[in-house]
Parts: structure tokens; sequence; C-alpha cells
């Protein structure tokens, strides 16, 4: 039984290279007109987005989410947590492929040393939807405490 389904649909015009498209009739409206390009991938970004982009935002609000909920399953819930994602677009035999996330995670925390904040972020990178379809590539956290 799906808990959310969530649609997007983007319109791409004109060759890779010199083409671009736009994000547009999303489920929430909240990415409507955003614009993608190659370019914005491979080179600047120029105010353009990318899949990368999209899927370390996904993946960096996802942790978030899902270290607030273990950590308030602990008792201990963040006064402030910051989950930056990097997402690696690498060529793997001669391929573009998603290679890495790297979720670097700095939290406020009272009550919990980094031993215990180290055990509940190991609980919510396996709990985290987006890490699970990231499983294929190279997934890691470095999170500290403030």
């Amino acid at each position: 039984m799906s808990i959310a389904d969530r649609t997007v649909q983007t319109s791409w015009e004109g060759p890779l290279a010199t083409g671009a498209g736009a994000l547009g009739s999303g489920s929430s409206g909240a990415l409507d007109g955003l614009p993608v390009t190659w370019a914005a991938r491979t080179e600047q970004p120029g105010g353009k987005t990318s899949p990368e982009e999209l899927a370390a935002a996904a993946h960096s609000s996802c942790f978030a989410m899902a270290l607030s909920l273990k950590l308030g399953e602990n008792d201990t819930p963040p006064q402030r947590l910051d989950v930056t994602s990097t997402v690696t677009l690498a060529e793997v035999d001669g391929l573009p492929t998603i290679t890495t996330s790297k979720l670097t995670v700095r939290g406020e925390v009272a009550g919990l040393d980094a031993a215990g904040f180290a055990q509940i972020v190991d609980a919510a990178a396996a709990l985290c939807p987006v890490s699970r379809l990231f499983a294929g590539a190279e997934v890691s956290v470095d999170a500290q405490l403030a």
C-alpha cells in the first residue's frame, strides 16, 4: 500500500547540449517552471537545476526527517539539524552515473553525546527511503553535534 505518490512532469525542447527543459505539473506545484539543462548538470548551473541537485534535495530533506524521527523516539528531539547532500555524477564504464551521495549532518541536540548521536544517525540512515533508493550508490554520512 502506498503512503504517498508524487508526480512531476518535465518538458524538454531541443538537443541535449543546447536544449532546455522545465519542470511542471508537479503534485505540489512547488517545482513548477523550474528550468533544467545539460549545462546545469555538467558546467555552471546558471540559475537552473539538474537531476543531481534535485536528488540531493530529496536526500537531505528525507534524511533530516528520518533523523528527527529517530531523535524524537530517543526522547532527545533536535533543536536544529543542518543536513547537506552532495550528489556526484561521474562516468562509469562510459556512462554518466550517479555514484555517491555524501551527507553532512550538523545537529544541536540536548542530552546526547557524540556516540549516542552517531548511533541514532545510523538508525536514521537505515530508515531514510531516499538512502535506500540510493542503495547502489555510495552513501556516506559525516555527522557531528554542535
